[in-house]
């Protein structure tokens, strides 16, 4: 049986040797984009609705609806550290990226049998469940953007990566509208249809992971040097991370502020149902799927670093509005403009990212920023709640709108920083394309 796997590996690695860059490029792109539809499913059965089951179904606390976004965080934090010793070891990425998803889908199992508990545990285990979910979540995310950054050119990236996430959105949004048409027929505290998404979203894990170990990596020599623990502190030694680090942590506490504050706005104040959710969920998606292309376009015409700014202050108009009525048609439209610019935030942060790291340790790049983002991702979200237990739900809101919107200037001057010290035509950190 060994001799048997030993001939099948060594000859789909005979064929990957056989085919050209273009056909091995044309393949990992390929595979990409059912990878990502897979884990957009998944997502879009659990994440999405977890909220709405603890608040429903277990019966949360404003505080412990505020640790579900906050508690992944934490746990990211310490998983980023451990990931970037791991990382540093690694000559081939896909196999331990593959793992880590598979790791992280397992934890659904757990949270279908949360139901099954004594009540007083329920909430806290499922909010716990959350929260050690995203260890291996966090090194599947380090090992993938990481991954994905080697197998695609910086030539491709806009153009490729605007045309995934609008395929992953259109995913998302036809998987999130027949859940929402679903769960009209349920009651919001029966538990059952979550545990059938749970099981649902596992299923689809295991086609995430298949479908990313069909893509075809590279093979890397392991430098000889790597034996010690390798923190990656080199990384703050390359000023345009470090520039595009503290504008982009402003930014993402702006941004996660305002995210228990949503649920908490939506399901307590407005009173939507499984379906609403869905519905504005939905919406929002449509505004990310019409802008996708428009995003990629403008960052090739004027830098990621530039319409960044745009973006900052677009998503500012989102909870300024939200708190203007709890009419769900109104609050639909608010979700659909808001999706105008979160397309444009996942993109162009995440090739703005990549564009300020080195490609010979960007693993240690990602790790850096994923640590601190795990920190700000902890804290933002409790600094919302404790807004609202001492102020109100208005006020906690316009908050973080101001807050979006400074954070816009600060890209801004980000911006114009890294034009006037670090243009260089051609170079993968440059600011200015035109």
């Amino acid at each position: 049986m060994d001799i048997s796997n030993a001939k099948i590996f060594n000859h789909l690695k005979e064929e990957e040797c056989m085919q050209s860059p273009s056909e091995i490029t044309k393949l990992n792109e390929k595979n990409s984009i059912f990878n990502g539809v897979a884990s957009t499913i998944v997502m879009s059965m659990s994440n999405n609705y977890f909220a709405l089951f603890a608040i429903g179904v277990l019966g949360a606390s404003n505080y412990q609806v505020g640790l579900i976004s906050s508690l992944p965080q934490i746990v990211g934090m310490f998983a980023m550290i451990l990931g970037t010793a791991i990382m540093s070891r690694l000559s081939e990425k896909k196999k331990f990226t593959g793992r880590s998803i598979l790791y992280t889908r397992l934890f659904l199992i757990g949270m279908f049998l949360v139901i099954y508990l004594p009540v007083e545990y329920r909430a806290w285990t499922f909010v716990l469940l959350i929260g050690l979910m995203n260890l291996p979540g966090s090194f599947a995310m380090l090992s993938w953007q990481s991954f994905i950054g080697d197998l695609v050119s910086d030539s491709r990236r806009s153009g490729f990566f605007s045309e995934r996430n609008r395929i992953l959105t259109i995913a998302g949004m036809i998987t999130t509208l027949l859940i929402g048409i679903a769960l009209q027929w349920f009651d919001k505290s029966n538990p059952l249809p979550y545990q059938i998404l749970f099981i649902l979203a596992f299923l689809f894990g295991l086609l995430e992971v298949y479908y990313l170990n069909r893509h075809i990596e590279p093979a890397k020599k392991t430098k000889e040097e790597k034996k010690g623990f390798n923190f990656g502190w080199d990384a703050y030694k390359h000023k345009p991370f470090i520039y595009f680090l503290i504008c982009g942590l402003f930014f993402n506490f702006a941004w996660q502020l305002a995210w228990p504050l949503f649920n908490i706005y939506n399901i307590k104040y407005a009173h939507m149902t499984g379906f609403w959710i869905s519905i504005i969920t939905v919406a929002n998606q449509v505004g990310q799927i019409i802008s996708f292309k428009w995003w990629g376009r403008m960052a090739d015409q004027h830098s990621n670093a530039k319409m960044l700014a745009v973006a900052a202050v677009g998503m500012a108009t989102a909870p300024f509005m939200t708190i203007l009525s709890t009419n769900m048609y109104y609050l639909t439209f608010v979700n659909f403009t808001s999706g105008l610019f979160v397309s444009g935030t996942v993109l162009l942060l995440f090739n703005q990212l990549l564009e300020v790291t080195k490609e010979e340790n960007r693993g240690s790049y990602i790790a850096q920023y994923n640590i601190l983002l795990a920190i700000i991702g902890f804290a933002a979200p409790q600094v919302g709640v404790y807004l609202l237990q001492i102020t109100s739900i208005d006020t906690a809101m316009n908050s973080a709108a101001a807050l979006r919107l400074f954070s816009g200037f600060v890209f801004l001057i980000f911006y114009l920083f890294m034009k006037k010290h670090y243009f260089t035509t051609g170079s993968k950190v440059a600011v200015e394309r035109t």
